[in-house]
């Protein structure tokens, strides 16, 4: 650590704090809008499914935004301790954009919250539904101005700099500038596709250990859904931000692809791997695509785009961040459109809640949004460098003047802290979004009304004890029983010899 600058320390911390904190208000996001469709689908058909996902949902929604409110007041802080230059150079923009989204949208949320969260018996199923959505629309808002704000510094317009200041001229430009579209479209569906994700992961984790119920098969069937249909629209909205960037940002895309020399009528290959060498201005090991580079961002055959050689080196970002980072977002967004293409599959060859490959994967795919995600906000941040507002003013003017010493013993307080606090608050939502109450309590309450099935759980329990000692010495399946031993290991064919057979 003490032998980065002040700079680069500077630099960590921000990038630190920022990834912590952009993962909770992206869950947020798609979460909000979630329990807006599932309370919307329980007033249309009164299905208790959706009612009891709701309440399940809700409490991880809860513990989830007050994770995002804390790590985000870290960084308006750090705006003043650390980027004091910037907030001085550029706070005549930034600072109204991010006054408006705390005005309107937190405002809003925190108006709303504690009737959706506390409200569902004291005020009627309508004004429930209607607080619920005005906290999704709020979630929405939030992430507008951000990125109306973070967009400016990607793309400024409608300003001037007046006296070593910058000074909006144009509210309208300085909102909707020539990134901005693009980016809000982009990130609002990556929450969303973060979100479906991490549900569909939570119905297969269920699933795959014999919880078969409405009410898991109901979210693990909405997640499917909504990666099938959303995950290649995010394709579709990710080549128009290409576009964009290459028109605005022609250094980053070249960047992006590894695209160091253009050789007239030649094309730009697709560079699908490699290592970039900033040293020698070349790739290494590279697997490279002829022509695809050049079809992908302009849609021709054999048109060239600027190459990093035609850049000054001090302009130039960490070329090998930004290569692998954005393979890694795109590789995973692959991954989502199979996932949802397979789960398709099943759910026409009826295995969908059956294929344990297919839930493995669903599980094993739960943090690949959120992963993915943070993916693309590298390849977005440190695809800018080395500017801070885009061609206007450099990160090194930017950060305060603090020594080293400051800036680690800071980054290792920041260290400690987050991976204590938010460590712990994400292990206890990985609780509640593996928590069995879900499905143990419909059971609960099917044993509570109906004396049978005590009888016929007492049975089940006596039978399982009693051929225990002898399970060892019987074969599986004999005389048309299974081994109790058998039955321990293997949930879902004792669920079903329940459901059909009706004896164990």
């Amino acid at each position: 650590m003490w032998t980065l600058d002040a700079l680069q320390l500077a630099r960590i911390q921000f990038g630190f704090t920022v990834s912590f904190h952009i993962i909770f208000p992206a869950i947020t996001i798609g979460l909000a809008s979630y329990l807006a469709v599932l309370e919307g689908c329980w007033l249309r058909s009164r299905n208790e499914v959706y009612r009891t996902l709701y309440h399940f949902w809700s409490k991880i929604f809860a513990v989830n935004f007050g994770m995002g409110v804390v790590s985000g007041l870290v960084m308006a802080y750090e705006f003043g301790t650390n980027w004091s230059h910037f907030s001085d150079f550029a706070g005549g923009i930034t600072g109204p954009l991010l006054a408006y989204e705390v005005l309107t949208a937190f405002f809003l949320e925190a108006g709303f919250l504690g009737v959706m969260l506390f409200g569902w018996k004291r005020v009627g199923p309508e004004l429930h539904f209607f607080a619920t959505i005005m906290v999704a629309i709020g979630t929405l808002v939030s992430a507008t101005w951000i990125l109306a704000s973070n967009s400016w510094m990607q793309t400024p317009q409608g300003y001037e700099i007046v006296a070593g200041r910058i000074v909006p001229t144009d509210w309208l430009r300085v909102i909707f500038n020539p990134s901005f579209p693009f980016r809000l479209a982009h990130m609002g569906v990556a929450a969303y596709l973060a979100t479906a994700l991490m549900v569909g992961a939570s119905g297969a984790w269920h699933l795959l250990r014999g919880r078969d119920d409405p009410a898991i098969r109901t979210m693990t069937s909405m997640a499917m859904w909504m990666l099938l249909i959303v995950a290649p629209v995010q394709a579709v909205i990710g080549d128009f931000h290409g576009l964009n960037t290459l028109e605005h940002q022609p250094i980053k895309i070249a960047a992006i692809e590894g695209h160091w020399e253009s050789v007239p009528n030649a094309g730009v290959p697709l560079t699908l791997f490699g290592w970039p060498d900033a040293k020698q201005e070349t790739n290494r090991f590279a697997v490279e695509v002829p022509h695809l580079g050049s079809v992908i961002l302009t849609h021709t055959w054999d048109r060239q785009f600027r190459g990093l050689k035609e850049f000054p080196a001090k302009d130039r970002p960490n070329v090998a961040v930004v290569f692998w980072s954005f393979r890694v977002m795109v590789g995973l967004g692959f991954l989502m459109i199979a996932l949802g293409a397979w789960a398709a599959w099943a759910r026409w060859r009826g295995t969908l809640y059956r294929s344990r490959g297919l839930l493995r994967c669903a599980v094993f795919m739960g943090p690949a949004g959120i992963i993915a995600m943070l993916a693309g906000w590298i390849t977005t941040e440190v695809g800018r460098q080395p500017w801070v507002v885009y061609g206007v003013l450099r990160t090194a003017d930017a950060v305060a003047s603090h020594s080293v010493a400051e800036l680690s013993l800071s980054l290792a307080l920041f260290v400690v802290v987050y991976f204590a606090v938010f460590g712990a608050g994400i292990r206890y939502l990985l609780r509640l979004i593996t928590d069995r109450a879900l499905t143990m309590r419909r059971r609960r309450r099917a044993v509570q009304g109906s004396p049978g099935m005590l009888c016929g759980r007492f049975l089940l329990h006596r039978t399982l004890w009693v051929n225990q000692g002898a399970a060892h010495r019987r074969p599986a399946e004999q005389h048309g029983y299974r081994s109790a031993a058998d039955l321990g290991r293997n949930h879902p064919r004792r669920n079903h010899d329940l459901r059909h057979d009706g004896r164990v």
